[in-house]
């Protein structure tokens, strides 16, 4: 079946519902496109990274230029932070958010009441949502971890209508991102073993790297900018003891290593940040990279308002047929 005939057909299948057709949800993926996943469970990450994640959460959306009315598509949605900031502060149509952890969406989803939002099991390298959905699609610190960025993108550009806007953006891993950062600097200090996998994820997160992908895709009027907010730790330990939960990179990193070495990891990082003073709370200004563009019309593609006018016509089809009348 060609590509064109799907669509059709997609659009065929999902015109005679009021609500945004949903595709059947895949066999359980573990991973963002891979079979490690990093941030498994939901009350875990809220400690490690979900309480600094959802701050630069507003930044994004004014970046991406929410509309009411918008269809959003949430790539990587977690514990639903962005989704649910769209539905809390936007009239948006609907919003979709896709996490390939089981534990993710169920927790997501047992948070929302509002119908217009949905969350479901996806891989964004795989998504399986019709062409020309979303008016922006949006992945908010997860297409660094994703194993083909590259095709993760061309999944994000083809289920954005034409005109719509498909951003993203990612931690400063180098000095951007302090609370990390440091922890990777005293490890080698220490001469730790780090093997290049531990820092994978650092991929995209160097100023104009995420441009650059944007642009190789063929997006437009492709803009950049640096998100900044302060993360606040109560203590050391508040500092701490979230890495010893195993999520994100560092935190697995830090995980494996024996209680040796994290003792005396431990120790270089509390002399980093306190000296030889008490424990007091530990500020840390971090930085992340924003990067949006605007999804072309091919000759193959109608306009998005063509489309609007397609499921207007195929929803007055559907109210005369005898299924509908007697529904």
């Amino acid at each position: 079946m060609t590509r064109s005939l799907r669509v059709v057909v997609a659009l065929m299948l999902g015109a005679c519902s009021s609500k945004p057709a949903q595709p059947a949800q895949p066999a359980q993926p573990t991973a963002v496109g891979s079979p490690n996943r990093m941030y498994s469970e939901a009350a875990d990450y809220e400690q490690f990274m979900g309480r600094w994640s959802r701050q630069l959460v507003p930044q994004l959306l004014a970046f991406s230029g929410l509309h009411d009315g918008d269809a959003v598509l949430d790539v990587g949605s977690g514990t639903g932070s962005l989704s649910f900031a769209v539905r809390d502060t936007t009239k948006a149509s609907h919003v979709t958010g896709i996490d390939p952890s089981p534990d993710f969406v169920k927790y997501s989803s047992s948070k929302n009441t509002d119908p217009r939002v949905h969350f479901e099991l996806g891989d964004a390298q795989k998504l399986t949502l019709p062409d020309a959905t979303f008016d922006k699609t949006i992945a908010m610190l997860v297409i660094n971890h994703v194993p083909d960025s590259a095709l993760a993108l061309k999944e994000m550009i083809r289920v954005t209508k034409p005109g719509g806007i498909v951003a993203a953006a990612v931690w400063d891993y180098g000095d951007g991102m302090t609370m990390m950062h440091v922890v990777w600097v005293e490890a080698e200090a220490l001469n730790l073993p780090i093997d290049p996998k531990d820092k994978a994820h650092a991929k995209l997160s160097k100023q104009g790297e995420l441009t650059a992908l944007w642009k190789q895709q063929g997006l437009v009027d492709v803009q950049e900018v640096p998100l900044t907010t302060e993360l606040r730790f109560a203590s050391f330990d508040d500092y701490w003891s979230p890495f010893l939960l195993g999520q994100g990179s560092a935190g697995a990193y830090v995980s494996k290593l024996s209680r040796e070495d994290q003792d005396a990891l431990r120790e270089r990082l509390r002399k980093r940040l306190l000296g030889d003073g008490p424990d007091h709370p530990i500020a840390m200004p971090v930085r992340a990279w924003a990067v949006k563009g605007t999804v072309t019309r091919s000759k193959s593609q109608p306009l998005p308002e063509a489309l609007d006018r397609r499921r207007a016509l195929d929803h007055r089809a559907c109210d005369r047929s005898p299924r509908a009348r007697h529904a």
